[in-house]
């Protein structure tokens, strides 16, 4: 050590001086060596190919899964994952082909003795779904085999209640509906005619859905704007426009009465607001002549403005631009009005083909409201919602819609679902639709306390086609020639669809239990209803493929074949099969639904 205190020019410090050079040396090499060292296996144990660890992050961890284990267990011949995957990771993986059945190919990937097929094409080929999702910054594949849910009964069915798990459905927001007729409120359906129909099962769902939200959400917001006493808004008249507050005798109350030359334009009277989140307007509207009303809403970001004029007319809807028209109808009395004004807007997009997406409620307000020509408005209000006025449109509707025959027919054809069956031709039952609609009048005659008998009567006539043979104008088919069974579509042969047939059941439920004990009306629905259960126990295992359920008996009516059922459809035999089980306890509805629901994770009936 001495040799550090020397001077530089000692030639023993020369060769110290070297030595230490030389030891610094071979120590950064070693640990430059041991660094490449480290990095390298880091790399190879865990740097491992795209592929690799998007599986492994979704539960490969290196360890056999239960079913692998089952499957080697049982077969000799499985090839796929390794006993030992020690080596594998080193490895990384390659391209290879997969042959499917031998008649094309898909680009797969090879790691040691797995083969991994891309999702996309299992999707399609095994028709299974599957997206990634992030919780708590951990990224998973989540795989489902089926994309419908499952609603499981919170108690026994009431047919007072909340319509099975109608509470979800917005029915007026389906593609398939054309607008909510500003004439009758109910929906326009373009499901089998483009110009727009009154499909009766789609106006009993708008109903029972808005019965169940009723039941289901708390208690809406709402303002009132003007009702010619208590509350009267600042309305300005425009050129030669007036307007004045009288009493009305034929209602005994104050409202608004305004006139406007119609020589003069524009004229009117109108009101300017800033009122956000509650788009659901109700008034109570008599108009003369050629008189409209219209509201304006504004976008919030972009500052377009919109308006929706409703008319004296008996057009459904016409749009222009940012002007879109309902008819009213108008025959100079008065009348309720409700509109979803967010809905009436958006269906004037669509009818100029322009597909946006539904108008969020924060994100546009309204911002006025005219009325032109002459008449008497009261009671004009917005409100977050008003979902018992648009269930008693609906049922308003099946009072005044009905026929001699007790029916609501569907106005259009609707094409045959087999080649070997005929066209259904205009004014034909739907079973489904009867039922649905005793549902909906059953609930008007009890909510309304039986203070209108019109609900339950027109109920009562809506037996009448459960009587009469399909072949004959009815709903009535026999499997075999002995269960009695009624159609959703009555087609020739008959096709036997399970989930309208249900809905039917369900219907005739809900009005032997509405109905006055005892009365022939209760007695008829309820012989309807017991025969109906009896039919649908017998053929029910029918319905079963072992993998998922049919949507009708088509493969035994006509010999082609199954049809088999979409998962939302399955859902819904899962559904009502779940519903009824709550009525009757008889347990070949809840086997079956429980059966129903395994297909729907991916378990299969036991093979040979």
């Amino acid at each position: 050590m001495d040799c550090l205190f020397l001077k530089v020019t000692s030639p023993a410090c020369y060769v110290c001086t070297i030595m230490m050079r030389l030891n610094l040396k071979v120590i950064l090499f070693v640990i430059f060596s041991l660094g490449i060292f480290v990095t390298l296996s880091l790399w190879a144990k865990c740097g491992e190919p795209f592929i690799g660890r998007h599986l492994y992050s979704q539960g490969w961890d290196g360890k056999k899964s239960h079913s692998i284990q089952r499957l080697q267990e049982q077969d000799d011949s499985y090839v796929g994952e390794t006993a030992d995957r020690g080596n594998n990771d080193l490895q990384g993986y390659e391209e290879i082909d997969c042959h499917i059945n031998g008649e094309y190919s898909v680009n797969c990937r090879k790691e040691g003795g797995e083969i991994y097929v891309p999702f996309s094409f299992l999707h399609k080929y095994f028709e299974v779904y599957g997206k990634l999702a992030t919780y708590d910054g951990y990224e998973r594949f989540e795989w489902s085999h089926s994309y419908s849910k499952v609603y499981i009964p919170k108690g026994k069915y009431d047919p007072k209640g909340v319509f099975m798990y109608f509470e979800n459905y917005n029915v007026e927001v389906r593609d398939r509906v054309k607008c909510v007729s500003a004439i009758d409120g109910v929906p326009v359906s373009t499901q089998w005619e483009s110009q727009g129909y009154y499909y009766p099962t789609q106006i009993a769902q708008f109903g029972l859905a808005h019965y169940s939200k009723n039941l289901t959400e708390p208690e809406p917001r709402r303002k009132t704007l003007e009702d010619g006493d208590r509350v009267m808004a600042a309305w300005q008249a425009q050129n030669s426009a007036s307007f004045s507050r009288v009493l009305d005798q034929s209602i005994d109350s104050y409202v608004l009465k305004f006139t406007s030359p119609e020589a003069v334009s524009p004229a009117g009277i109108s009101l300017k607001l800033d009122h956000v989140l509650d788009f659901v307007l109700s008034l109570d509207l008599k108009l003369k002549g050629n008189g409209s009303f219209t509201v304006t809403l504004q976008s919030r970001e972009k500052r377009e403005v919109f308006h929706l004029h409703y008319i004296c007319s008996d057009l459904l809807i016409s749009a222009e631009e940012r002007h879109v028209y309902h008819g009213m109808g108008c025959r100079g009395e008065w009348r309720r009005l409700t509109r979803d004004l967010l809905v009436d807007l958006q269906k004037g997009f669509l009818h100029l083909g322009r597909k946006r997406r539904p108008l969020s409620r924060s994100k546009i307000k309204v911002t006025g409201f005219t009325l032109r020509g002459s008449g008497y408005l009261d009671n004009l209000t917005l409100s977050s919602s008003e979902h018992m006025a648009q269930f008693y449109d609906a049922a308003r509707w099946f009072v005044t819609r009905q026929d001699p025959g007790g029916g609501w027919p569907v106005p259009v054809r609707r094409r045959g679902a087999t080649a070997k069956a005929a066209d259904l031709v205009p004014d034909w039952y739907s079973a489904m639709a009867q039922g649905h609609a005793a549902s909906v009048l059953a609930r008007a005659h009890h909510h309304s306390g039986a203070s209108d008998p019109r609900y339950l009567e027109a109920a009562l006539r809506g037996l009448g086609p459960f009587h009469v043979p399909s072949e004959n104008g009815g709903v009535l088919a026999k499997f075999m020639g002995v269960h009695p069974w009624y159609e959703e579509y009555p087609t020739q042969p008959p096709s036997f669809v399970l989930n309208g047939f249900i809905y039917a059941l369900l219907g005739l439920y809900d009005l032997k239990t509405v109905a006055p004990p005892g009365s022939p009306g209760a007695e008829e629905a309820g012989k309807l209803w017991s025969q109906g259960m009896a039919s649908l126990k017998s053929l029910l295992m029918l319905f079963d493929t072992g993998s998922g359920s049919v949507y009708d008996l088509r493969h035994f009516t006509v010999g082609q074949a199954p049809n088999l059922a979409r998962w939302d459809y399955h859902a819904t035999h899962v559904n009502q099969l779940l519903l009824l089980a709550t009525i009757d306890p008889d347990p070949i509805l809840s086997t079956t639904a429980e059966r129903w629901m395994g297909y729907m994770s991916g378990k299969r009936a036991s093979h040979n």
